[in-house]
């Protein structure tokens, strides 16, 4: 089994922010060959994407609405991937979720293989 659980989430205010992390286990999860991404859902909405990155932390992707405002990075040696969220906006209200695949293409296009159950942030105005 593969398992991947997010936390970090919380309540701040705009202006605020938060660091989400991921954190990947199982025995067949090779954390070191898999490209991982951060996808939100707000209420009454579709899952967006909002960032990736390739096995290697080489290569990064973002959302046009969170560019410069948010960063995602990995440790591999710790099975974990990041998304330091700052300059929070009530639009960023959402439930995280993050996902795992050995494809990038894959993870950016929410057609990754694994996905955690998810962790709310609520921006306050």
């Amino acid at each position: 089994q593969v398992q991947l659980v997010e936390s970090g989430g919380g309540l701040v205010q705009a202006g605020g922010s938060l660091r989400l992390s991921c954190a990947a286990s199982g025995r067949t999860f090779r954390a070191a060959v898999m490209a991982m991404a951060w996808f939100r859902q707000a209420p009454g909405k579709e899952r967006d994407f909002v960032a990736g990155i390739n096995w290697s932390g080489g290569n990064t992707y973002y959302a046009d609405s969170v560019k410069g405002r948010f960063t995602i990075s990995r440790d591999s040696a710790k099975n974990t991937v990041y998304l330091q969220m700052n300059s929070l906006k009530p639009e960023d209200t959402a439930v995280y979720y993050c996902s795992a695949d050995a494809q990038y293409t894959d993870v950016l296009t929410g057609k990754g293989d694994y996905w955690g159950q998810g962790t709310q942030v609520t921006v306050s105005s």
